[in-house]
């Protein structure tokens, strides 16, 4: 089959096609020995599932309501009802000056950051080739391979600090961050995906400033923060302007399956959005927003984010720190501090294999987690740190987190004798 160069690249292997495989397999398999530390599924909070049924209940019972959701097409930028509400709701709880011309949806967050990305890089009209800069690598395994031509992407490796025995946190080296006329856009994640790290509100700060004296946008990946789902373990203000382009999701609430990103930027970007929902999908799904509109309609979004979805997942990261020091112990490791997210991101320092070996010995092992090496788009240059981390989530049944470490650790052992 003789395929074009869009085909070839979105045909090859990639990252996050490996996650998804891995994942997709696993749960085909229904292999109950198979610990799934690999993938970014949300839990299953029982509570917040009992709230989707009772929704899902009042939509059957309600004249209509159900045909409406699974029998119409939206409009091309999303659910109105839901739009408006969602606008009402962060302008209520953030002072945002936002409506309803400030919101689109999208196919979930991964369609988003396509979207975004292929608008603000790449061949422009002003003849010059923009690329997107990732100001703190690692980054989301997600945005690796969205890039429609090679060469999109541009990373910067972080500082590190070193935290007590065996922790760590990323900062920005803005020393090293110099915005050239190539950069067309600056992106970051907060919570990040994979680390949990969560950048400062003075880092946050300083990024809003020199890109809106660029004139570039801002990006900011919210899938973890606040106010929903708020899987977020410090205190961290958010941010938005007229030059920032804050995405959400539904899908770490609890609702991967629906598909609903949210994007919140200037009316002319939420216009191309628009117009790019109804060229590749017609219009987002209907299911997601039918379902969460009541609850963003009178903020108890909010209230089931903070009072149940954040402490559930803080024990979780607890517990699996707890079990890591526990194992680990003697190993030369460090975890980066866990502020946020499903995940903790794990540095064997100095390891002698790379973490895609381990990825494939522990994956014989049915243990399932995702090699460093993937979650470093755009960094142009050698760095013995990308091999050396794995990225885990303590988001799945406890016993096989649990398992799944002890086994870690008896691999990491094996490659030091």
């Amino acid at each position: 089959m003789n395929l074009s160069a869009f085909g070839k690249k979105f045909t090859a292997s990639s990252g996050i096609t490996e996650l998804m495989d891995d994942l997709g397999s696993a749960m085909a398999s229904a292999d109950s020995s198979i610990c799934m530390l690999g993938g970014g599924n949300p839990a299953h909070i029982k509570e917040v599932e009992n709230i989707f049924r009772s929704r899902m209940d009042e939509i059957l019972r309600t004249p209509l309501l159900f045909e409406k959701m699974v029998g119409n097409y939206d409009a091309a930028s999303g659910n109105a009802a839901f739009i408006q509400a969602l606008a009402a709701l962060l302008s209520s709880e953030f002072g945002w000056p936002l409506t309803a011309e400030n919101i689109a949806l999208t196919n979930g967050s991964q369609n988003a950051f396509f979207c975004l990305f292929n608008l603000f890089a790449g061949e422009c009209s002003d003849n010059k080739f923009k690329k997107i800069l990732f100001p703190l690598a690692p980054e989301y395994i997600g945005y690796a391979d969205s890039g429609l031509k090679p060469g999109m992407f541009t990373a910067r490796r972080p500082d590190i600090e070193t935290i007590g025995d065996d922790l760590f946190k990323y900062h920005v080296d803005f020393d090293a961050l110099k915005l050239t006329d190539e950069i067309g856009a600056v992106c970051v994640s907060r919570p990040t995906n994979p680390t949990g790290n969560v950048l400062t509100d003075q880092e946050m700060r300083r990024l809003d400033e020199i890109t809106r004296e660029r004139g570039i946008p801002f990006i900011i990946d919210n899938a973890y923060g606040t106010p929903f789902p708020n899987i977020i373990f410090t205190k961290a203000r958010p941010l938005w302007n007229s030059n920032t382009v804050v995405c959400m999701s539904l899908s770490k609430f609890g609702l991967p399956g629906c598909r609903t990103g949210i994007v919140i930027a200037r009316p002319r970007i939420i216009r191309a959005l628009g117009n790019l929902n109804g060229i590749l999908n017609l219009a987002p799904g209907s299911i997601g927003a039918t379902l969460a509109l009541e609850l963003v309609g009178n903020g108890d979004i909010i209230k089931i984010s903070r009072e149940i979805v954040q402490p559930y997942y803080k024990r979780r990261m607890k517990q699996a720190l707890g079990w890591l020091r526990e194992e680990l112990q003697g190993l030369p490791y460090r975890v980066h501090k866990p502020e946020g997210a499903l995940f903790l991101w794990l540095w064997f320092t100095g390891l002698k294999i790379s973490s895609r070996e381990l990825y494939a010995r522990l994956k014989k092992r049915k243990v399932l987690v995702i090699a460093g090496e993937y979650f470093f788009p755009g960094l142009e240059e050698e760095w013995s740190h990308c091999h050396e981390c794995i990225r885990i989530t303590y988001s799945q049944d406890e016993a096989a987190v649990r398992k799944g470490i002890r086994i870690i650790a008896e691999e990491v052992k094996k490659t030091l004798t």
